[in-house]
């Protein structure tokens, strides 16, 4: 099997909700996404998508990511995709670092992978762990009784887990948490992301109000360095999300003891590829996990999906399921949430059947 074309269709993902906000005022109202179709001489065709959250949340934009996979796809012209590996090694030698550009292309492999072997990618990735994965719910930073208003109409619809976007005032922040926490009953887990948005005096002052709270605590500084101090002056549940972006980083917050959970973002990280090394070392440590993307829609999801369902479900903190927050479907089969759990595709790969009029013509075609 040798890859023979590599298409880049560009698709808008608007928002149920009209605008998705968090910390630094930053929001989004229709998300740029990009996905890859990577044709190959025996007729499979394998797909991938990548999503940046806006080009202000991580080092990483739409327009960037197109502009990678230009950069990337004709080196895998001839490779065979199943030699994941292998096709890892030639877009790191055709494109130093921009991870997040290589993440579609790295899907898609793994997607062709498992249409040639019959499996789902689950199975490649160590197996299906349960019948379904738990997920949460982000709410948009918005006043504090929208957000717990929110919150309930979330709770009834299954969710029983929810990312609160905080990181801005810190009294109005400290409001937010109270409010929502006040919604919500024993055993309904709840996160305070505040996406690096306070400085280390805001977080202090955040944490020491809460404390009496049954909250976790995630990315509340912008640098490692910060968020481990603000660890070391509390009790409660701490996450890591921004700042672990490398094998690198993690092994550090490993050593440091810095977090209770981690967020693992695919695309963050440079596809399934590099994220499976990363899952597997927290596994190995003892550490939870938030399985995820910066953002997506029915392709992205199905590829977390199927990271989520193989992971051990005790090292399992959460998932998402991004489909569910747009507005637009680009493909079918993939997992749709039922009392706020999800279920990865038992079909050959990702499982999923973009739907090409949605996806229109390609912008970009890389052939030999």
């Amino acid at each position: 099997m040798r890859i023979e074309r590599i298409l880049v269709h560009q698709v808008d993902l608007p928002l149920k909700e009209g605008r998705y906000a968090w910390s630094g005022g930053n929001f989004v109202e229709v998300f740029d996404s990009t996905v890859v179709a990577i044709e190959t001489d025996d007729g499979l065709v394998g797909y991938g998508e990548v999503c940046p959250l806006g080009p202000a949340y991580l080092p990483a934009y739409a327009e960037g990511a197109r502009a990678g996979i230009a950069q990337i796809a004709p080196a895998l012209i001839g490779v065979d995709p199943r030699e994941l590996d292998v096709v890892n090694i030639r877009m790191d030698a055709a494109l130093k670092g921009h991870p997040y550009a290589k993440s579609a292309l790295d899907v898609a492999c793994w997607d062709l992978l498992g249409k040639s072997t019959g499996l789902p990618v689950a199975t490649l990735l160590g197996g299906q762990f349960g019948d379904a994965v738990v997920l949460y719910r982000a709410i948009s930073q918005e006043d504090p009784e929208t957000m717990a208003r929110k919150v309930a109409g979330y709770r009834a619809e299954g969710y029983r887990r929810f990312q609160l976007k905080v990181g801005g005032n810190a009294d109005v922040d400290i409001e937010r948490i109270r409010a929502v926490r006040a919604m919500l009953e024993p055993g309904d887990v709840l996160v305070a992301d505040a996406n690096t948005g306070w400085l280390p005096y805001d977080a202090m002052r955040v944490v020491a109000a809460v404390r009496d709270l049954d909250v976790a605590i995630e990315q509340p500084c912008a640098t490692y360095r910060e968020c481990r101090s603000i660890r070391e002056h509390t009790d409660l549940p701490f996450v890591l999300d921004e700042s672990i972006d490398s094998m690198e980083m993690l092994l550090e917050a490993l050593r440091d003891r810095a977090m209770d959970v981690v967020n693992l973002k695919i695309s963050k990280l440079g596809g399934l590829t590099r994220t499976r090394r990363l899952r597997d070392l927290c596994v190995a440590h003892g550490i939870a996990m938030t399985l995820e993307d910066s953002w997506g829609g029915d392709i992205v999801t199905a590829a977390i999906a199927h990271l989520a369902h193989s992971t051990p479900e005790k090292y399992r903190f959460t998932a998402t399921d991004f489909n569910s927050y747009g507005s637009v479907s680009i493909a079918a089969g993939a997992p749709s949430r039922v009392d706020g759990k999800f279920a990865a595709s038992s079909e050959p790969g990702l499982g999923i059947h973009p739907h090409a009029p949605v996806l229109g013509d390609p912008i970009a075609v890389f052939a030999a």
